[in-house]
């Protein structure tokens, strides 16, 4: 087995007592002696510091850089502001997912955060579909998401300016002295902001944001449940290379720009496949939300079954839900079962459990749109 990496964090996690496990080729926090539950009502009620610097963050420069990226994802770059970011994914010839991203528009450049078991590949897939001229740098850099509804309490007494800022919006500002780069964004359904940090300013930034009263550090384990909460995917797990964004849920990053009838229409990968799907609405699969009963988990890889009995789908993700108080899941059900409301039922250890179609997310979201 080949050495894992480590985060720019790795000694404070060792020194904060966290459980280390291997995730997506790291040595991840996956929980703290707060526990995984407490965790997860932490980040819900308070503020929670985890470490994501195992993403991967990098700038794409070149004479078109917005241009040139939609040349491999189906987003509306070209129509993204300086200073905001924009979901996207990038698509395969047969219109499956390759991964997931974020895209910020940084003015001359653009700055992508990608998954962290997928990095490598979409460097190699950057390298070599971009446009002549454009060039992909790979930065060394740590990032961290502050994140829960107290989180601008800590933020107003660190970086004021930053507050400023709305969900999806990103600038360049400092806390004590340290440059940082910060979105109002994340993956916990709260409101907070990730923040990119030089490699080795990583550990002081992250000890600074624990000194505030609010501030706890969160393991991988809270961040699984609090996302499924959110209902957002888990790239490998809810999506991949087998998924067609329209069937995932997905098509609103699809931009309008890029559909048929629009100012750019396709020119992305897959384009063919999936503009089909948006239009004709022929899909025979779609992912959903999953609500159960008890206090029983239903995991990944859960068959789904209707009344009759039927092998109808398949749950990508599952967990019980802190802050549901039940168990939740999504998966993949055939169109004639993903109405609100059907029941279905999840085998698991030769148990047929009752769970119910239930849109999500789960969780109202808390993200700040502006007052």
């Amino acid at each position: 087995m080949s050495e894992l990496n480590r985060t720019p964090l790795h000694d404070l996690h060792l020194a904060l007592g966290a459980k280390l496990v291997p995730f997506a080729g790291y040595e991840m926090p996956v929980q703290y002696p707060l526990g995984v539950k407490k965790e997860h009502e932490h980040t819900r009620t308070a503020s929670g510091l985890f470490d994501v610097s195992h993403m991967g963050q990098l700038l794409l420069r070149g004479p078109e850089p917005a241009k040139a990226l939609e040349t491999l994802v189906p987003a509306d770059i070209l129509g993204l502001a300086e200073g905001w970011q924009r979901y996207a994914i990038f698509t395969s010839e047969a219109g499956g997912i390759l991964d997931d991203l974020m895209v910020v528009n940084a003015g001359d450049h653009l700055y992508l955060v990608v998954n962290a078991a997928c990095k490598e590949q979409d460097v190699a897939h950057l390298r070599a579909n971009l446009p002549a001229g454009h060039e992909i740098e790979v930065l060394d850099r740590g990032l961290l998401a502050l994140q829960g509804p107290q989180t601008a309490a800590v933020m107003e007494r660190l970086c004021p300016a930053a507050c400023e800022m709305v969900f999806m919006q990103h600038g360049h500002f400092e806390i004590d002295g340290i440059p940082v780069w910060i979105s109002r964004s994340g993956y916990t359904g709260e409101d907070g902001f990730e923040i990119s940090v030089a490699a080795d300013q990583t550990e002081a930034l992250a000890r600074r944001l624990l000194d505030e009263p609010e501030v706890e550090a969160i393991g991988l384990g809270a961040r699984d449940s609090l996302r499924l909460e959110a209902g957002l995917c888990l790239y490998g797990h809810d999506i991949d290379t087998t998924t067609l964004p329209v069937e995932a849920g997905l098509i609103w990053a699809i931009g309008k720009p890029r559909r048929r009838g629009g100012e750019r229409p396709g020119g992305f990968p897959g384009a063919e496949a999936i503009l089909h799907q948006v239009e004709a609405k022929d899909h025979r699969r779609k992912r959903v939300g999953l609500l159960g009963e008890g206090r029983a988990p239903v995991r990944e890889g859960a068959r789904l079954f209707d009344a009759a009995g039927n092998e109808i789908g398949v749950v990508t993700s599952g967990g019980f839900g802190p802050s549901v108080g039940k168990p939740v899941a999504m998966g993949y059900v055939d169109v004639a079962h993903a109405e609100l409301g059907t029941s279905v039922h999840a085998e698991v250890r030769g148990k047929r459990l009752p769970m119910t179609v239930s849109k999500m997310p789960f969780v109202a979201p808390g993200y700040f749109r502006g007052k």
